[in-house]
């Protein structure tokens, strides 16, 4: 169900632009760099590095940090061009048979504590699932709050993300997966599927050269197939030309940013670069 209300590429723009707004705020008004007190606190550390190189760190901080909140933001306006029911942060409520709360908490403490375990027994999203939902018992009540939660209405079953930093530490891909799992195992069925998602792939184009360790422990990250990285998540979502629509809309917002960046935070003449 399209949004006709504005263009992918114009709900976009208007996230990056927004976030961006808000960075060159703060960095030139509300938490400028100032070379004074940097150099009072380091006095080595600015005796023998160019002050430039501390400034750009200082803007590269809170730069990176407002940008996981941007990743969100994108996945909810280019969701919503395609799906009638998009939500972030979307609590699920459900029941759950038991035993297979028991057998979730079994399978995560076997990824956890695997000390000496075989090449051949690392994680299988496939396997763990299927021996997960021959559990019975007695239905439980469950929530789950999921990053991302997309329908084609509020009242069918639809697809839950979690969403995460291209570089997740093991503590939020375990969170990630218990919850991922306990979606699977409800009765009644309360989504058709739940993937854990990166917005884009630091060690390449391909999947396979994907090769964070910390989430490896949980995921078989370039084989399970509810791992999605980079373009194939935006497809998913969306269509095959968004995340080449995330690239091309920031390197265009890009050349007046850069510029600003370049003469109003750090003083140099864009026309010499």
């Amino acid at each position: 169900m399209k949004n006709s209300l504005l263009s992918e590429a114009e709900t976009i723009e208007t996230v990056i632009t927004q976030m961006m707004d808000r960075v060159m705020e703060k960095v030139l008004i509300g938490d400028p760099f100032k070379p004074d007190e940097f150099e009072s606190i380091k006095p080595i550390y600015a005796a023998l590095v160019p002050m430039e190189v501390f400034k750009g760190a200082h803007f590269e901080r809170r730069f990176v940090t407002p940008f996981g909140k941007v990743w969100e933001r994108l996945a909810e306006v280019i969701a919503k061009q395609r799906y009638g029911f998009v939500k972030l942060n979307h609590k699920i409520d459900g029941y759950i048979p038991a035993e297979r709360l028991v057998l979730i908490q079994e399978t995560l403490d076997s990824l956890e504590f695997a000390h000496g375990r075989k090449p051949n027994q690392g994680p299988c999203w496939d396997l763990e699932l299927e021996g997960i939902l021959e559990g019975g018992g007695d239905l439980r009540p469950v929530s789950v709050n999921c990053d991302l939660y997309v329908s084609d209405a509020s009242d069918c079953p639809g697809s839950a993300y979690e969403l995460k930093a291209p570089l997740p530490n093991s503590d939020q891909t375990k969170v990630s997966k218990e919850k991922m799992l306990k979606l699977h195992a409800m009765e009644p069925k309360k989504v058709d599927s739940a993937y854990y998602a990166l917005p884009y792939n630091p060690y390449g184009e391909n999947k396979a050269d994907y090769t964070w360790a910390f989430p490896q422990r949980w995921f078989d990250m370039q084989n399970d197939a509810c791992v999605l990285i980079g373009p194939e998540f935006w497809e998913l979502i969306g269509d095959e030309n968004s995340y080449r629509e995330i690239i091309e809309t920031a390197k265009r917002l890009g050349e007046e940013y850069k510029k600003r960046i370049l003469e109003e935070y750090l003083g140099i003449n864009f026309l010499e670069h």
